[in-house]
């Protein structure tokens, strides 16, 4: 099928996806082999009470796959999406780097309803990926629920179980069906699910060294997660290796969008505890049969393989840049009237650093999201970077955050701010990297 070339006045929210839904290759590992991968935006339904009839929600899903996707890094994937909803719609990539083939400004329409739209992606890095169409919020009428995409290593990790646990947020209207994000929640409730499921156990043998990919699917809340009476090692933040690191209290603290690779050995039976800043509810147990009598302590793990982003960067020689978010007056806009006619936030040439100064001055959280590249939260006193990479961060109401990224990916990005309040929108602008 050809590509649908559109009007750049009319459907350039398309930018925003990084490139990656269109035609990305390049960057990182060299494709080696393709695949197929088919994609369908379709209606589902979802138990979220009961003793209530569920409730219509629209989700991203594999077709071709059953269970969780796996990629394999280095792999060129051919992307079949069929939109069976009624409005356009398109993959979005979250995690996935890469400079495309062409400035993705004019890549394909979003997917028209009843349409099959044929893309080609390359799989740069290893990690845990989430697709979703989440920037097309504003025409979406039921709430929508992501894919976790898995792109595995190339080498074996040792680890006896490799499972993703995917947090996700509803509001639950009285007649148990639930509310999309941006629209006001007075009377609907909140409600978590843990892979669908209000009540979730995952079962495993003493002993065992669990890979666990925590996804916070939600839509606006920041969410701590902590599995009780265990060592809990950081592996892997937003996709890319990190160095690894044990959880306070073996909690992790998740930013929508967020994901974390931990690992787990299995001791004894116990609780997931989910906070969303309000209070404690069980959403999830890990039982585990048996006794690690007679096993051999396994030693700290080793950190996972690199993804080959730089280890050092340039923050001397550093374009700089101050980006307050969320406020129309900075240049933000919801998604739906998104046009590169507006200023960029800034610009750059691949080969420099880039710092931004990141201001919150809403009365609450504000979540920031990064398409095309990855960065390093620095050290309040500009003296280095924390040991990990994020494409997506949570600051405090009020509170200065700054941020670092070697640009090497070129084309126009977005950037996405939105506050933690269920009724606010999801607001954009974009980035120009030359």
């Amino acid at each position: 099928m050809k590509p649908r070339i559109f009007d750049l006045n009319r459907r350039e929210v398309l930018a925003g996806l990084g490139g990656a839904a269109t035609g990305l290759l390049g960057g990182g590992a060299t494709p080696v082999a393709t695949t197929q991968l088919a994609l369908q935006a379709r209606p589902a339904t979802l138990a979220l009470r009961p003793d209530q009839t569920p409730s219509p929600i629209w989700e991203l899903a594999a077709a071709s796959h059953l269970g969780n996707v796996h990629l394999r890094r280095g792999v060129r994937c051919e992307v079949a999406f069929r939109n069976a909803l009624p409005v356009p719609l398109a993959p979005v990539w979250y995690g996935l780097n890469g400079a495309g083939v062409s400035d993705p400004l004019r890549g394909r329409a979003p997917a028209a309803p009843a349409a099959t739209e044929i893309s080609i992606i390359s799989i740069p890095n290893a990690g845990t990926l989430v697709a979703d169409f989440r920037l097309f919020e504003d025409r979406l009428k039921e709430p929508a629920r992501p894919l976790p995409v898995i792109a595995d290593e190339t080498s074996r990790i040792a680890v006896d179980r490799d499972e993703v646990l995917l947090i996700e947020e509803w509001r639950v209207r009285p007649d148990g069906t639930a509310l999309p994000p941006g629209r006001d929640p007075t009377d609907a409730t909140p409600l978590y699910t843990l892979n669908g499921r209000t009540s979730f156990e995952l079962s495993t043998s003493a002993g065992e060294r669990l890979r666990l990919r925590f996804i916070n699917g939600s839509q606006r809340t920041v969410l701590a997660i902590k599995l009780e009476g265990h060592d809990v090692q950081v592996m892997a933040l937003d996709g890319q290796p990190a160095e690894p690191f044990p959880a306070r209290n073996g909690a992790l603290v998740l930013a929508p969008g967020a994901r974390a690779d931990v690992f787990v050995d299995a001791a004894t039976s116990a609780a997931l505890m989910l906070h969303d800043g309000k209070e404690a509810r069980p959403i999830g147990r890990l039982v585990v049969s048996g006794r690690p009598e007679g096993r051999t302590a396994r030693p700290s793990p080793e950190p996972l393989p690199s993804n080959d982003l730089p280890e050092k960067l340039d923050l001397k020689g550093a374009l700089r840049f101050d980006v307050a978010l969320g406020t129309i007056e900075a240049g933000w806009t919801r998604t739906a009237n998104f046009s590169t006619a507006s200023d960029p936030a800034f610009r750059a040439r691949t080969g420099r650093t880039v710092v931004l100064t990141l201001k919150n001055p809403a009365p609450i959280a504000t979540v920031f999201h990064l398409h095309g590249h990855h960065f390093r939260l620095l050290d309040r006193l500009d003296d280095g970077w924390k040991p990990y990479w994020l494409d997506t961060l949570a600051i405090e109401p009020g509170q200065t955050e700054r941020i670092a990224f070697a640009v090497t990916s070129p084309g126009r990005w977005l950037i996405e701010s939105v506050v933690t309040d269920w009724a606010a929108p999801r607001l954009v602008r974009w980035y120009a990297v030359e």
